[in-house]
């Protein structure tokens, strides 16, 4: 099995700078949260998409934009609404006065890293319309294609579903996110803090580059390069197919889910210095990559879906190296 140790210097470079990007967030903009910072950083390496579900105030937005900025990356927003339209994130196209022509003005989505807020409160028409850009990494509008730019990366945030103006997401949009998580009440001391210092927002405006394209590239090569053996491969397919079987589940868990599951695998064990994935890079992914993509029995909806997860990890035997 290949060593860590005969990875390209560029690669090594690369991942320790990634690193020191995670852990500069966790002690500069959102101590304490390292597990989202982490999930975050993973679904942009993987090249997928972070669904952050908890209610405001928690430091979402703070998440995307200083993710942004410290690798130097363009950043958008988009404020859902219900009356916002698909091509308030697309961007369409107008009359060119000086020129008598029509030039398509890009909307927000052709950012590297998007953050739709609130993602739930807008129309499904309109939530529909992420779902090109997404999985294709392209937008069509009018019948013409644009590229998006490389890296690509969707927060959405959402808020809960038993709040006044929600709507619910479709099946087929939750599995376009690579990853799900929340960030959770800060601890009683760091919340005094913030309170006497107030939010930092206007310093991340100015926040200098930690890492340049070209560094971030690398990492995104070296992480998609992480070995998975046949025997985790066999893994992932039985967790997966666990999920179709339990009798507290309705959907079980698609084929996108356990192809994002291996890449998720792979980043993790990038991050952790391997290039070579074990069970518990395996087994730390399961819950954020599948519980927004399951669907439980109604009468099982009260069910934490982690929780149930958690237990088929625990009822499958772990290959053995």
């Amino acid at each position: 099995m290949p060593s860590i140790t005969q990875r390209e210097q560029p690669q090594l470079k690369a991942r320790k700078e990634i690193l020191q990007v995670i852990d500069h967030l966790n002690r500069e903009v959102l101590q304490g949260k390292e597990r989202a910072i982490r999930l975050a950083m993973t679904a942009l390496l993987s090249g997928g998409h972070l669904l952050l579900e908890d209610i405001p105030g928690l430091g979402k937005t703070t998440l995307a934009l200083a993710l942004a900025k410290s690798l130097g990356l363009s950043f958008g927003r988009v404020q859902c609404t219900s009356d916002l339209l698909p091509s308030d994130i697309t961007g369409l196209s107008i009359l060119d006065r000086n020129t008598n022509r029509f030039r398509f003005v890009k909307g927000p989505i052709f950012n590297h890293i998007v953050l739709v807020d609130e993602i739930n409160r807008a129309m499904p028409k309109t939530q529909s319309a992420l779902l090109e850009a997404m999985e294709e990494r392209r937008v069509t509008v009018e019948g013409t294609t644009y590229p998006l730019p490389e890296p690509f990366l969707v927060i959405a945030t959402q808020n809960p579903t038993d709040q006044v103006g929600t709507y619910m997401l479709p099946e087929s949009q939750l599995d376009r996110f690579l990853l799900a998580t929340g960030l959770g009440y800060p601890q009683d001391e760091l919340e005094k803090q913030i309170i006497r210092h107030g939010g930092i927002r206007h310093e991340l405006e100015v926040l200098t580059p930690l890492l340049d394209p070209a560094g971030f590239q690398a990492a995104q090569a070296a992480a998609a390069k992480v070995y998975l053996g046949d025997k985790l491969i066999d893994y992932i397919h039985a967790l997966v197919q666990a999920t179709r079987r339990h009798s507290m589940i309705q959907t079980g868990l698609s084929t996108r889910c356990a192809i994002n599951l291996a890449e998720v695998a792979r980043t993790t064990a990038f991050l952790a210095g391997r290039d070579y994935v074990i069970p518990e890079d395996v087994q730390a992914g399961f819950s954020p990559v599948g519980a927004h993509r399951l669907i439980l029995r109604q009468e099982q909806s009260a069910l934490s879906k982690p929780e149930v997860l958690q237990s088929l990890v625990n009822d499958l035997p772990v290959p053995l190296a």
